[in-house]
């Protein structure tokens, strides 16, 4: 009977929540230094504040939040800078990845090898941006198309493994369901 107890039901769900929880901090604590950097470490900064209200919105810990912060503002923090990749997905739908990154070659690997492992190319810079206009929060698209459910599935797959990927911040797509 080893294994059927309560509580390691409840620690394998936890083990799972709190990965997903960790990726999510990570990802925003990744955001938050960059910003911070770019604002040279200003809290009143609008935009450190927007990124910073979207990570307690995921209910980041005040003190992960204030690391972030003081890494971002330091003199020995890593140069992120923020990039967007192009491709097209099932049934034509155009897709933007952005992501920040402190290698533009090991994150566009990342991604071509995901993207070929679904059956897709990335497409050169321009070729699926006309589909999106920039907008406050990111991208909004311009000429939404519609996906069958099989497409739609597939598309959500592409999605979720691609945001599986560290550097990964957003994924934009003008597919309609």
């Amino acid at each position: 009977m080893s294994g059927h107890n309560k509580w390691s039901k409840i620690k394998n769900r936890k083990a799972v929540t709190d990965a997903q929880k960790s990726k999510i901090f990570s990802k925003y604590a990744r955001l938050i230094a960059a910003e911070s950097k770019g604002v040279g470490g200003d809290v009143g900064s609008p935009t450190l504040l927007a990124v910073i209200e979207r990570a307690r919105g995921e209910n980041m810990p005040n003190d992960n939040i204030e690391r972030a912060i003081k890494k971002g503002a330091g003199s020995d923090s890593e140069n992120l800078e923020e990039v967007v990749y192009e491709t097209y997905g099932p049934g034509g739908a155009a897709i933007l990845i952005e992501a920040l990154t402190d290698n533009r070659n090991r994150t566009a690997q990342e991604i071509k090898h995901v993207l070929s492992e679904q059956g897709f190319v990335l497409a050169t810079p321009g070729s699926a941006s006309w589909a999106f206009q920039k907008a406050p929060g990111g991208f909004e698209a311009t000429t939404p198309i519609f996906l069958p459910s099989v497409e739609q599935a597939l598309l959500e797959k592409l999605i979720d493994v691609l945001g599986e990927l560290d550097d990964v911040q957003e994924i934009y797509t003008n597919a309609s369901d």
